[in-house]
């Protein structure tokens, strides 16, 4: 399986924004989304990612509170990509490594879309459904084998 069969399942609606919009914009737009990340564009060019994890940090560095910076200050500005063609279980690796739960997926410089770690927990959950099903339909129409000679 690969990423852009994920995206076909995901469907195409992306939420960006650009470094300069102010912290608490962008975690308003994260919230009336019910999304965990925000793709951060500056030129047509992919210049990071806003997640949950950036925002925890940017309270943190606050003491307590998001403060009046820019999305600039916070984002994650060297985001791991993948692209159409990554295999699930190179994303699955990757993610677990590099403890990313949400990868900008891009072709060369376009941004395609975004797959989150629910969004490949989904698709191989699903995949290992259909294999089982049809394992079970094989092992359910076994050939009996007639054993008298």
């Amino acid at each position: 399986m690969k990423v852009s069969e994920i995206l076909q399942v995901k469907g195409n609606i992306l939420f960006t924004i650009t470094p300069d919009t102010p912290i608490t914009e962008a975690v308003s737009v994260m919230e009336e989304k019910d999304i965990g990340s925000l793709v951060v564009m500056e030129y047509g060019d992919l210049a990071g990612i806003l997640t949950f994890r950036e925002v925890i940090r940017a309270i943190h560095k606050n003491g307590g509170s998001l403060g009046n910076g820019t999305v600039r200050k916070y984002m994650d500005d060297h985001p791991i990509t993948v692209t159409p063609e990554t295999e699930v279980n190179e994303v699955r690796r990757m993610m677990l490594e590099k403890h990313s739960r949400y990868l900008p997926v891009m072709d060369a410089k376009t941004l395609l879309g975004v797959i989150s770690f629910y969004d490949v927990a989904k698709a191989v959950l699903e995949a290992q459904s259909f294999e089982n099903k049809m394992l079970k339909a094989y092992i359910r129409d076994w050939p009996v084998e007639d054993n008298e000679s």
